[in-house]
């Protein structure tokens, strides 16, 4: 039978043996962060291929690789206006390797918007904004001749003289293009359809066959309405765009407070390391020295790489300002 002593002296090795495992827990975690990354990375983008916010991703994707040593892979997983890709980041592992890529609407509007939604803002780490867009409100061609069209006012004229004839699309339902469309129907007292599309690039090429009227679109629209494929008839940003000078902004179209910026940017799952965080953001900063990089971001929207800890202040200040205009809309998707 062990004496007291020998019992004691087993007691103190045990205490003395979890003391080593408690100090060296957070010294491997800090190796492990350290080194980090040590295997392939899972980028996951919740929109088709050849979305802006795929096209986007992608091209983060390429600088990251080089920039970190390891190959981020872009995963779309589309559906459920990006919430499907979305939620699958918000339940995956802290360490690292999957991250996700996506715009304003998946992370500021959803989970306000759907009474299902499987996530909330706070359930992600903000890392960078990538690119910043207003919308354009573009048309097509053809009606808008066909229909005496020029401008927002002419539109929202036709709206009222013929309820619900005009038709509108969007990557989906709670979209931020169909949420702006909603509160603009609203504020004019106009009734008009909304066509929900899996993507913003098949609602783009709607709105060109004619299949569709309208739509608030991003700047992937541009070469389209360069080639007078589309009709561009304002921009929801407070000045004009440098591409688009002679378009007028909504305000001077007669919207006065109707400024939407939409951002595309890189997030990982809630409690994302410092460190990590840290890389992730120094390696996309330097995307200013990729000068090819830096002009296919360009021609999407303003470049921005807003550092992690502004890019979180950004997502509180939407959340509210959308959750604010979802109250006063009245409006919630199943």
């Amino acid at each position: 039978m062990p004496t007291i002593s020998t019992r004691r002296r087993s007691l103190q090795l045990g205490a003395a043996a979890a003391a080593v495992l408690a100090l060296g827990l957070p010294l491997t975690a800090a190796q492990a962060q350290s080194d980090w990354p040590t295997k392939p990375i899972r980028m996951v983008v919740g929109f088709p291929a050849g979305s802006i916010t795929d096209t986007v991703a992608r091209i983060m994707s390429d600088h990251l690789s080089k920039s970190l040593g390891q190959p981020v892979v872009v995963e779309n997983k589309p559906g459920a206006n990006g919430s499907l890709g979305v939620g699958e980041v918000a339940r995956a592992t802290a360490d690292g390797y999957t991250l996700l890529f996506t715009n304003s609407s998946s992370i500021t509007i959803n989970p306000q918007l759907y009474k299902k939604s499987p996530y909330k803002a706070k359930d992600f780490t903000p890392i960078t904004v990538a690119v910043d867009a207003p919308f354009i409100l573009i048309a097509n061609p053809a009606w808008t001749q066909k229909n005496s069209i020029q401008n927002p006012k002419d539109m929202i004229g036709y709206a009222q003289r013929n309820p619900d004839r005009i038709s509108y699309g969007s990557a989906g339902p709670g979209n931020i293009a169909h949420l702006s469309f909603t509160s603009w129907g609203n504020r004019t007292s106009t009734r008009m359809t909304h066509v929900p599309y899996k993507g913003s690039a098949q609602a783009q090429m709607a709105v060109m066959s004619g299949e569709l009227d309208t739509m608030f679109e991003t700047w992937a629209a541009l070469p389209q309405i360069q080639a007078g494929k589309l009709k561009a008839l304002a921009v929801t940003a407070p000045q004009r765009m440098k591409q688009l000078p002679n378009v007028p902004t909504m305000a001077e179209a007669g919207y006065d407070n109707f400024n939407v910026i939409f951002w595309l940017g890189l997030l990982g799952p809630a409690n994302l390391p410092q460190p990590i965080v840290q890389k992730l953001y120094d390696a996309s900063k330097s995307l200013a020295q990729d000068a090819r990089a830096t002009a296919a971001l360009a021609s999407l929207g303003e470049v921005v790489m807003l550092e992690p800890g502004k890019f979180s202040q950004r997502i509180n200040k939407e959340v509210q300002e959308w959750g604010g205009a979802i109250q006063r809309e009245g409006l919630s998707l199943d």
